[in-house]
């Protein structure tokens, strides 16, 4: 694996510049599912091909989503692991419902057990609110375990609960709140921009994770986005 340098400051304006844009314009489909994430060799669910979604050629038991989904998370995975992870979990769950509601509910078993228990896990309530926007966005006006459930305040709340910078976190975050709220989402974006430099995981995804055009990396569209000089067009 080839060492990630920094970020240059223009690089670093130009992704803050397409994340920022992005709110307002077309993307190619929803930003938490259509957008693969790079995780390296890191163990996530089964996968196959290099598309963004499901060959169609899968074998994998959806009833065994729950199950296997929970021990990736309680292995510590790297948040951005997570991510890739939920999303993969999200594809396999629209094929099926009951297998998509068990999952949900047992992260929220999880991350509600913590809490009660008087030890509040961060990570348990990223987890379910981030997994309850991938739903949300992959679902569209069918049927969703998470309607009603606003996964965004639960990953705030695994911020909060942090009491320390999560740089992947608030990428997550940054990706959530791509339509919207724009402050919150300029904020998002400027604590995963300025904590990449020590997070060579999240620099790759930053760097090359495409965004509204599954031809374009981040990359491409800073070169369409900073004008000559490094000025913001």
């Amino acid at each position: 694996m080839k060492p990630f340098k920094s970020f240059s400051p223009r690089f670093a304006a130009g992704v803050l510049l397409i994340l920022s844009g992005l709110a307002t314009s077309a993307l190619a489909g929803p930003p938490l599912v259509c957008h693969r994430l790079e995780i390296g060799n890191a163990k996530s669910l089964p996968w196959t091909g290099t598309a963004w979604n499901l060959s169609g050629n899968e074998s994998y038991q959806t009833k065994d989503l729950a199950a296997d989904t929970l021990a990736i998370l309680d292995a510590n995975a790297p948040v951005i692991v997570r991510m890739e992870t939920l999303r993969r979990a999200t594809l396999y769950a629209r094929k099926d419902p009951q297998a998509a509601k068990e999952l949900l509910t047992k992260l929220y078993q999880r991350a509600t057990a913590g809490e009660t228990a008087g030890r509040p896990d961060a990570l348990a309530w990223f987890d379910t609110g981030y997994l309850a926007e991938a739903y949300k966005q992959w679902f569209g006006k069918d049927p969703s375990p998470a309607a009603g459930i606003d996964g965004y305040s639960l990953v705030t709340k695994a911020l909060a609960l942090r009491g320390q910078k999560d740089p992947e976190m608030e990428f997550a975050a940054a990706l959530i709140t791509l339509q919207g709220p724009e402050q919150a989402h300029l904020e998002h974006a400027r604590k995963a921009i300025a904590g990449a430099k020590d997070d060579s995981l999240l620099a790759r995804n930053l760097s090359s994770h495409f965004l509204g055009d599954d031809k374009q990396t981040v990359s491409e569209a800073l070169a369409r986005s900073i004008a000559p000089g490094g000025v913001e067009k």
